[in-house]
């Protein structure tokens, strides 16, 4: 019952931490990455679609993306689309090909984004401790139930803390890189 209690704590914990990572393919760094676009959805055919289904996107240099639409007539909905989008980002359009070049990032700009990004972090930390509070409740209710003794409970939640840490840790090792990578100049 515990090593269950224990598996379902690290199915949120690294739930959490895929959550972190999409939060911080998020935030740009200035140069360029097609994940960048993973949250811009267009309007196909009355459907908010993900960009990724109606077009290919891909590097055309170290400060470009390309963006090539499957239908000719998307052109002008996919670039509102990324204009509507909070991502800063001014696509330029040429023919059925649409250049997003992506604008320097100042140093202002970029401790801006390091503070979302440990906000974000700090995000992904209350949730795997909301994991370990979850799973610690339940294992004192199975001693509260009778279901294991105290020397189980405190092995159990001695178990859940190491786990704990160890995401945790893994937190600060993920902030530590995308920081590293928004102040490089």
């Amino acid at each position: 019952m515990i090593n269950d209690i224990k598996s379902e704590a690290d199915k949120k914990m690294q739930k959490s931490l895929e959550a972190l990572h999409s939060a911080f393919n998020k935030i740009r760094t200035g140069r360029a990455h097609p994940s960048i676009l993973d949250s811009v959805t267009v309007n196909y055919y009355g459907q908010e679609t993900p960009l990724k289904q109606v077009a290919s996107v891909n590097v055309e240099d170290n400060r470009t993306l390309a963006v090539s639409p499957w239908e000719k007539n998307l052109v002008p909905t996919i670039e509102k689309a990324i204009l509507a989008s909070d991502l800063g980002l001014n696509p330029a359009t040429s023919g059925d090909l649409i250049r997003i070049p992506m604008p320097m990032l100042t140093e202002e700009t970029r401790k801006e984004m390091v503070k979302q990004a440990k906000a974000d972090a700090e995000h992904g930390r209350v949730s795997i401790r909301n994991a370990r509070r979850d799973a610690n409740s339940m294992i004192k209710e199975l001693l509260k139930d009778k279901e294991i003794t105290e020397d189980d409970e405190r092995k159990g939640e001695e178990d859940i803390q190491k786990l704990t840490d160890h995401y945790i840790a893994e937190v600060e090792k993920i902030l530590k890189a995308k920081e590293a990578d928004l102040m490089a100049v």
